[in-house]
């Protein structure tokens, strides 16, 4: 293999072809970084977030593949990877893994000492996460705290705290990842049940469409309710409701649980991530 093939294996990895999983880690962190900025972040803060979205986000994958690598040549949708393959090595992986990690701890080594002993969480989260599919029901829960942990970092670099606002701010995002991961889910169902692996649309059974709804719901709720008590105007409640337009739409593709449209209504969630962070946006700058 040349080096210039190896480079592609290791982006392969990494998952940089499919951007949507960094879009996804990084709308959450953009709300946070926003509201704990009072609409005027620190743009050397929201660069250093930025930056380290994507470095972690292409440390959990391969983290993930690492985990997965005796499963996902079982897997329709994953048996192309590259540590299901074995274009990719052990070794390898854990090395890149470490590197991206130690790129990403750099990156927030200048901020407060707060957000630096945060990095430490917001490490193991991303790197437990993977083994959390042999033995918990739910692991599309601890995705949501892994994925949303970069909100009370954010409020840790533009304040130096963490008010009750950035855990409430996570706990709607652990609803939405419990909402888009379970589309996410449905598409690998009948495989995930053949190897043994715990998701939330085999724990929810007959009831996932109900429950991806009802988790649109809870985020949008407290979501809500975080406008509420911060005197939001109506740019934010117009954006979560074009959110939950977009959840109404998300069930007219889920609701039969074909594969095909379960991964597109997954995809479609950065459009729910991007109109929340407009509201909020537009909260500030026209008030």
């Amino acid at each position: 293999m040349t080096f210039i093939e190896r480079i592609r294996v290791y982006e392969k990895l990494m998952r940089l072809d499919k951007p949507i999983g960094i879009l996804l880690l990084l709308w959450p962190t953009l709300w946070g970084l926003w509201m704990a900025g009072d609409g005027h972040p620190n743009w050397i803060i929201v660069w250093v977030f930025v930056l380290g979205t994507v470095l972690m986000r292409s440390a959990g994958c391969v983290i993930n593949d690492y985990a997965d690598r005796d499963f996902d040549a079982h897997v329709a949708r994953t048996r192309d990877r590259p540590m299901a393959t074995g274009r990719v090595s052990t070794s390898e992986a854990l090395v890149l893994a470490a590197f991206l990690s130690l790129l990403a701890f750099g990156l927030v080594m200048p901020l407060n000492s707060l957000v630096r002993w945060l990095s430490i969480p917001a490490l193991f989260l991303a790197a437990s996460y993977p083994f959390t599919k042999r033995f918990f029901a739910l692991p599309q829960a601890y995705l949501g705290i892994a994925f949303g942990f970069g909100i009370p970092m954010a409020y840790a670099a533009e304040l130096g705290n963490i008010p009750a606002q950035a855990w409430v701010l996570l706990l709607a995002n652990i609803f939405w990842v419990i909402a888009y991961d379970t589309e996410y889910a449905i598409v690998d169902r009948v495989d995930d049940l053949k190897i043994g692996i715990k998701t939330s649309a085999i724990t929810f059974g007959r009831y996932d469409v109900l429950a991806v709804m009802l988790c649109y719901g809870m985020a949008l709720g407290l979501l809500a309710l975080l406008g509420w008590q911060a005197h939001y105007g109506t740019g934010f409640y117009l954006s979560l409701l074009c959110a939950a337009g977009i959840a109404l739409y998300h069930y007219t593709l889920i609701r039969k649980r074909d594969p095909a449209k379960c991964f597109r209504a997954f995809l479609h969630n950065n459009w729910f991530g991007a109109v929340i962070f407009a509201g909020v946006i537009s909260n500030y700058f026209f008030r």
